[in-house]
């Protein structure tokens, strides 16, 4: 693999969805995730990593140092026991082998973190190595995501569907359609930002270069093997990376995401299109040691 980063990242996604549910509240029915005081649309962090892991998946399919922890019918406690396989272990002998070594530990870490890319990309709790009494259990990634937020206000619409088929015998006798619902926004553009520390690559996970580089490709490409009737028509419009000159940084995150803005035109009331918004990077408020690239 490639060599581990060296340079401190933030960055800006700004991503759109049109007809359709970017991220249902099972709390609410699955309608459309709504801020209740502004009315400002949500996406959370776990949406889109599902997403980058999914696309990861599909890329490399299994490919040995990209398989993912977090997936579907697959229990966290199969994954974790590679780890003391590799070792020669098990969940019951593991404390003994601590008295012996005590760097089984950091080991087991390595593996999981050199075998499943999510790992290594945004850390993970191990439940099986928390309840062993493992100081591994809780590993913290380089890559960390916030809440996406839609640019302006939005409102969630209810359509009434109806179906032809009709589920049973009984219920056919009575009529010859069923109704259905779904509940979707008309448009809204979200903007989510996102933060890469080196120091935590370096010392805990080991990201790596041809991460990053697989990572940016995830999250232009996340929605595209996405599609769905429920969401709608999504698409990545922009992703805005800015990369510094050392481990730690050359100045706030605040600042770099502060420089970005995203204007609707004054002449639009109700946007439909990306092109209802005009996106300005204002370059003389960003320290001449950080670069900025547009990868859309």
């Amino acid at each position: 693999m490639s060599e581990i980063i060296k340079n401190r990242y933030e960055f800006v996604i700004l991503f759109d969805v049109e007809n359709g549910n970017p991220n249902g509240d099972p709390d609410a029915g699955n309608l459309p995730r709504i801020d209740p005081e502004s009315g400002y649309g949500i996406v959370t962090d776990v949406c889109i990593k599902r997403k980058i892991r999914n696309y990861v998946e599909a890329v490399k399919e299994e490919e040995e140092g990209y398989k993912i922890y977090i997936k579907e019918d697959v229990p966290l406690n199969r994954s974790d026991n590679t780890a003391y396989e590799y070792l020669k272990t098990n969940e019951k002998e593991i404390k003994e082998l601590k008295k012996k070594d005590p760097d089984v530990d950091k080991k087991i870490r390595d593996f999981m973190c050199g075998n499943f890319f999510d790992i290594r990309t945004f850390g993970a709790v191990m439940t099986t190595f928390v309840k062993a009494a493992l100081n591994c259990g809780q590993v913290r990634g380089p890559v960390q995501l916030g809440f996406a937020r839609s640019i302006d206000p939005v409102v969630s619409q209810e359509v009434t569907i109806t179906r032809v088929a009709i589920t049973t015998e009984k219920d056919a006798e009575n009529k010859s359609t069923e109704m259905g619902r779904k509940n979707i926004i008309p448009y809204a553009l979200y903007r989510m930002e996102g933060y890469i520390s080196a120091n935590l690559a370096r010392k805990v996970t080991g990201f790596t270069e041809d991460d990053l580089e697989l990572l940016w490709e995830a999250i232009i490409n996340m929605f595209e093997i996405d599609h769905s009737a429920a969401r709608g028509k999504m698409a990545v419009r922009e992703l805005i990376i800015f990369k510094h000159s050392k481990e730690f940084g050359d100045c706030p995150a605040y600042k770099l995401f502060d420089a970005v803005e995203v204007r609707k035109h004054e002449d639009v009331i109700y946007p439909r299109k990306y092109q209802d918004y005009s996106i300005e990077i204002h370059e003389d408020q960003i320290p001449e040691t950080v670069e900025i690239s547009r990868k859309i």
